[in-house]
């Protein structure tokens, strides 16, 4: 080997290792276009239907110890740092996390604090993420994902998030929406019906339901064209059209002289001189997911609702993504991404089937 004998020229700029690029990998958002143009492929071969979608969520463990958690009336020490905290401090004011609810977490994670509490597996609680899948119900691809705290509102966020986005970037307006009742709530199947013309094959999430033996809001029958409910007894109720529970629901009340004398009294209204019954302004979307329940169509909805839950099923048994291993709200977003990514791939190499190659 024969070395130059000429010296080196030196760089007439300094040399620094971890310069910072351009264009930082997260801002980029290289995974989230990954993940749209493997769901490109998908379209252009015919497995997105994009007539009906299934809406779905699922825990995943986070990396924190839930024996080291603080107690979240105390919150983090000031002198907490590290990238998951500052990711955290960044989505306090997020819908999709901070501030999905107002209600302080039993206990937080100093390792990831926003990383959710939750009991609801039932067993031991634990500090999780969710991530949410929109699935084309025709051949079960993801058609989009999102990370979220663990909690129903912040799933119902992200349900909104991803319908409108797989409007905007994919042209795909779905005719039904395939959910359970945590997307049931009377505010969800509005904006369904009312603003993007969605079937809400939906379980309607509904608390009207009595236990103490009077009659519930069901043997109330609602009359369209005059705005009115009928009692068991015939008698009237009806509405001034003041919005109450913040502007949400109307009352529609009985007359004190029709219940004062009536022989059901006893059964309706024991406890109030006149009975009174709440009605949502979404009430009407709530009606339409109820007819579709009973349907043909809604039955063959729940069973379709199984296609998401099969997904989450070999994420976390096939691709063992029962836990994170990334840290904070990015680190979970790039997870999830990453896994349902994954998927998509294995059902385009599922369904299309290779070229014959001949030999030379």
């Amino acid at each position: 080997m024969v070395l130059s004998a000429q010296p080196r020229r030196r760089c007439s700029r300094p040399f620094h290792v971890l310069e910072e690029p351009a264009w930082p990998f997260r801002e980029c958002d290289l995974l989230r276009r990954v993940f749209e143009t493997v769901l490109q492929r998908c379209i252009r071969e015919g497995l997105v239907g994009g007539e009906g979608f299934a809406v779905d969520a699922s825990l995943i463990k986070a990396d924190a110890n839930r024996q080291k958690g603080i107690e979240g009336e105390k919150g983090l020490s000031p002198n907490a740092t590290g990238r998951a905290v500052q990711e955290y401090l960044a989505v306090l004011d997020d819908a999709a996390f901070g501030a999905a609810t107002q209600v302080t977490p039993k206990f937080i994670s100093p390792a990831d604090p926003a990383a959710r509490w939750t009991g609801a597996h039932g067993g031991q609680a634990f500090f999780a993420y969710s991530t949410n899948y929109l699935v084309d119900v025709d051949n079960a691809v993801i058609v989009d994902v999102e990370a979220t705290t663990a909690i129903r509102q912040a799933e119902v966020l992200a349900a909104k998030r991803m319908i409108e986005r797989s409007m905007v970037r994919f042209d795909r307006y779905p005719a039904r929406l395939i959910g359970d009742s945590a997307y049931g709530s009377a505010e969800m199947l509005g904006w369904l019906v009312n603003e993007h013309g969605i079937e809400p094959h939906v379980t309607v999430f509904d608390k009207s339901a009595r236990q103490d033996g009077t009659f519930a809001r069901d043997d109330f029958a609602y009359d369209h064209e005059h705005d009115i409910y009928l009692c068991p007894g015939g008698k009237t109720l009806a509405t001034t059209g003041t919005l109450v529970n913040d502007n949400a629901t109307m009352l529609y009340r009985a007359s004190k002289y029709d219940c004062t004398g009536c022989a059901l009294k006893a059964r309706c209204c024991p406890n109030t001189p006149a009975r009174k019954v709440p009605r949502s302004i979404h009430e009407g979307a709530r009606d339409i997911a109820r007819r579709i329940a009973k349907s043909w169509e809604g039955r063959s909805s729940r069973r379709l609702r199984k296609k998401v839950e099969m997904l989450f099923a070999h994420l976390k048994r096939i691709l063992k993504l029962d836990r994170l291993r990334l840290r904070g709200p990015n680190g979970a977003r790039d997870e999830f991404l990453l896994a349902a990514t994954a998927q998509n791939l294995r059902k385009l190499a599922k369904l299309i089937p290779m070229p014959n190659t001949q030999p030379a």
